[in-house]
């Protein structure tokens, strides 16, 4: 049976991206304040523990269960992981010496990442000379945005700070794949089930390694922690859903211009964080890459 096109976006479409290009840029912001009395292992543990709390009932009131035990379980522990619990932990703990907008230009490499794993994985989505000149643009911003002085002392704790993040967005590239696995499943059972997941995951490490019982955050730190939990935990991957159940999943991509520009200005406005010049031409090439790596994917 044919599926029933989809309208082109309208204005409540662009909203509803815009608006989760916002949730997703406020993350670093609110990780940054959460940061000043939370460490950052229970903080990616809190985070998503606090999501489980939301989406349960949700689940429950849409007349849905979590998976039984199947094969399903497989990729779902994997997006928990690699979609929620290794990534809050990773940029949880490169924010602890990079400042909220620069993590939000790391980020944007994503997209990147996803194409090149994406060659390498599966059968449909080989490299064109498109992808491959945003690939090359990507690496180029990275370049410039560590810069040859951090290049040529990777061992310092800035650098690990910034690699990590790095490795964070592969993280969301590997997720981008797995998740393939995981349609057809009720969407309020799967996203429970990932965030009770992600926590069973995170909270033991948290446990072992920074004693989160003898944390005494302010209640700014926690209202971050529940404004991170809330919106661009919670909110965020139900309105993933909405989008792609309106538009699709190439008009979703589009969001990846957006969250560095959020997460910039967010740094800015709120934080009084400084970007250099340098940043800002890393971030203008990145998004380049991007916009590169969108027309590969239309191109024959």
């Amino acid at each position: 049976m044919m599926s029933t096109p989809k309208s082109a976006p309208g204005i409540k479409d662009f909203a509803l991206l815009v608006g989760l290009a916002a949730l997703f840029g406020a993350s670093f912001m609110f990780t940054h304040i959460a940061l000043a009395d939370i460490p950052p292992i229970t903080l990616a543990a809190a985070r998503v523990g606090i999501a489980t709390l939301i989406l349960y009932p949700l689940m429950l009131r849409a007349h849905q269960r979590l998976p039984g035990l199947s094969k399903i379980w497989l990729p779902v522990v994997a997006s928990a992981i690699f979609g929620y619990a290794l990534p809050f932990a990773l940029v949880a703990w490169g924010q602890i010496r990079v400042p909220s907008s620069l993590a939000a230009i790391f980020m944007a490499i994503m997209p990147l990442a996803t194409i090149l794993l994406a060659h390498v994985f599966t059968t449909d989505e080989k490299l064109n000379r498109w992808k491959v000149a945003g690939v090359l643009c990507g690496l180029l911003g990275v370049t410039v945005l560590f810069g040859i002085h951090t290049l040529r002392n990777l061992g310092g704790p800035d650098a690990l700070a910034q690699l990590a993040i790095l490795a964070a967005a592969v993280c969301y590239a590997i997720n981008a794949l797995v998740t393939r696995r995981l349609v057809g499943v009720p969407k309020f059972s799967m996203l429970t089930a990932l965030m009770l997941t992600g926590t069973v995951v995170m909270l033991p490490l948290s446990l072992i390694f920074e004693s989160p019982l003898a944390v005494t955050p302010s209640w700014q730190a926690l209202g971050a922690l529940a404004a991170l939990a809330i919106g661009p935990t919670a909110i965020a991957t139900l309105l993933i859903l909405v989008i792609i159940q309106r538009q699709s999943a190439s008009f979703l991509s589009q969001i990846n211009f957006m969250v560095p520009l959020f997460g910039v200005m967010f740094g800015w406005l709120l934080l009084d964080e400084q970007l250099s010049a340098q940043a800002l031409i890393a971030l203008a090439i990145v998004l380049v890459g991007v916009a590169l790596s969108k027309r590969g994917n239309t191109a024959s």
